[in-house]
């Protein structure tokens, strides 16, 4: 288990300022009750702050064939809809919601080449929202390989107002590597081609990097 790079600065940040607010009670207060509470508040906080940013190993089971989620959370959409943006075709969405308190390292599904990728600013719909998929802060990425084409979507939610995308069109997309990281709850959408095979379930929870979404036919 590590820290996520992303993390770093706002761990130093929080740091300072609940030793800053505890030293100035302290100084006012003195020792308490008033000053026991805060500072098991501020201990309590502080560990929620270093796990969210938690950068767990993981063994993803590579190959041609599978589709690896993207992202750790709980699915919460799977169906046949139209894709507008890339494809311009009929897809198979999965939907993976991430609340606070999921690792939020973001990976490749799939290996293969960056085809695409585009930053779009937006609203800040709840996450499970049907229109925060179009309407809401997102990236989209798509990885092409010799079995087709996948995309994905980080979507921002409203509690989180910041999507981190390393994806370049041209790079070598490595399956189970990080792409990106979206701080505080979100939302990514995959779009896979229809004759793929589905092999998880709503409301199944799923583990970035490991779980298998789908394969390819």
């Amino acid at each position: 288990m590590s820290i996520h790079r992303e993390g770093f600065r706002i761990i130093f940040i929080a740091m300072l300022l609940l030793a800053a607010v505890n030293f100035g009670f302290h100084f006012l207060l003195g020792d308490g009750i008033v000053f026991n509470i805060l500072l098991l508040a501020s201990i309590i906080f502080f560990f929620l702050i270093v796990q969210f940013f938690r950068n767990p190993t993981r063994n993803t089971p590579v190959g041609a064939s599978v589709i690896i989620a993207p992202a750790d959370g709980k699915i919460v959409v799977i169906e046949e809809v139209e894709e507008p943006e890339y494809f311009k075709d009929k897809r198979r969405q999965i939907s993976i919601f991430m609340s606070p308190l999921n690792v939020h390292v973001n990976r490749y599904p799939v290996a293969g080449k960056v085809a695409y990728q585009k930053y779009y600013p937006g609203k800040y719909l709840v996450a499970w929202h049907p229109k925060s998929s179009t309407e809401n802060e997102r990236t989209t990425v798509v990885v092409q390989n010799d079995k087709g084409a996948v995309l994905f979507r980080q979507i921002a939610g409203a509690v989180a107002r910041r999507i981190i995308c390393y994806a370049k069109p041209g790079d070598t997309a490595q399956q189970g590597g990080e792409f990106g990281f979206i701080r505080f709850g979100s939302r990514i959408d995959i779009f896979l081609p229809l004759d793929c095979e589905i092999l998880v379930n709503l409301d199944q929870k799923t583990v970035g990097g490991e779980t298998i979404l789908a394969k390819f036919p």
